[in-house]
């Protein structure tokens, strides 16, 4: 596939950017008293949380992959 440079930087970017965003607002998650219950098991917010965050880091990660290989193509 190819790409103008100018589109493939902001894929490239908008990959990086969704990387670096995401494990601070999960470490934040992961503190938060609502995250465990009182016997210490994870709660819906938790889990929801976790599935938000780690669908983002992927699909940044699968965006920054096709910026990288559109640029080198």
């Amino acid at each position: 596939m190819e790409l103008p440079t100018p589109l493939s930087l902001i894929l490239i970017l908008a990959g990086v950017w969704t990387l670096i965003v995401w494990p601070p607002f999960l470490r934040r998650i992961l503190k938060d008293p609502r995250a465990r219950d009182g016997n210490g098991a994870a709660t819906r917010f938790l889990t929801v949380h976790l599935m938000l965050i780690s669908t983002s880091m992927i699909l940044g990660a699968a965006t920054a992959v096709i910026g990288v290989r559109t640029l080198v193509a």
